[in-house]
């Protein structure tokens, strides 16, 4: 029995330590080469570009260290890794948090693309849920919204989300779980039940999220 014990922790002496290698660099993933990502400006975007640029360009450029420039001919925001960008994967988060600005979020919320990696955001359309048009389709935006955006806020302070209404589309920046929650409360709304119900179903289940954390 001794022996075998002896055996067993020599062999514990003699297994090598697991090999530690550091995360290749962006120019070494590309052989070199410089990746690009180039984001459309839409035309309702432009103004609000102009005026957060310095709260888009800081990070970008001295946080992940990724070249960024606004094209003003193509109307494109254009971004390309240096020689000195930590990670491959700096660019993608950098491009994700640019789209998501373009979609109407707010810089200080979109910038959680960049320090996070299981966020991400979702885009459906009312249509998609119930075909509704005219007087019936504003109900359903509006019942959305609330009165003064109070229901929006509460879907996005009881699931830690951020949400866009954008006409008809519905843009939700979270993690995979907390994005299915609210999106099945803007479902809910959409298909005409009264917020007071929406509210009471959101309290159970951000309860139920928050005994998982």
């Amino acid at each position: 029995m001794a022996s075998t014990e002896a055996t067993s922790m020599e062999e514990e002496k003699t297994v090598p330590p697991k090999p530690r290698f550091e995360p290749l660099k962006a120019h070494e993933m590309s052989e070199g080469g410089v990746q690009f990502r180039k984001v459309n400006v839409p035309a309702h975007r432009f103004t609000p570009l102009k005026k957060s640029w310095m709260e888009i360009y800081t990070p970008v450029y001295e946080q992940m260290k990724v070249d960024i420039r606004m094209n003003l001919k193509a109307r494109k925001v254009e971004m390309k890794t240096k020689p000195d960008t930590p990670d491959v994967g700096n660019l993608q988060k950098c491009a994700d948090f640019v789209h998501a600005f373009m979609l109407g979020f707010d810089p200080m919320d979109a910038i959680a693309l960049l320090r996070l990696d299981d966020l991400y955001v979702e885009t459906f359309e009312i249509k998609d849920v119930k075909t509704l048009r005219g007087e019936h389709l504003s109900r359903a935006i509006g019942r959305l919204s609330g009165k003064g955006g109070k229901t929006k806020f509460a879907i996005e302070n009881s699931t830690r989300t951020r949400i866009v209404i954008a006409d008809t589309k519905i843009h939700i920046l979270g993690s995979f779980l907390n994005i299915k929650v609210a999106r099945d409360s803007l479902c809910s709304l959409i298909l005409g039940s009264p917020a007071g119900k929406v509210y009471s179903k959101l309290r159970a289940v951000s309860a139920r999220l928050a005994e998982k954390f």
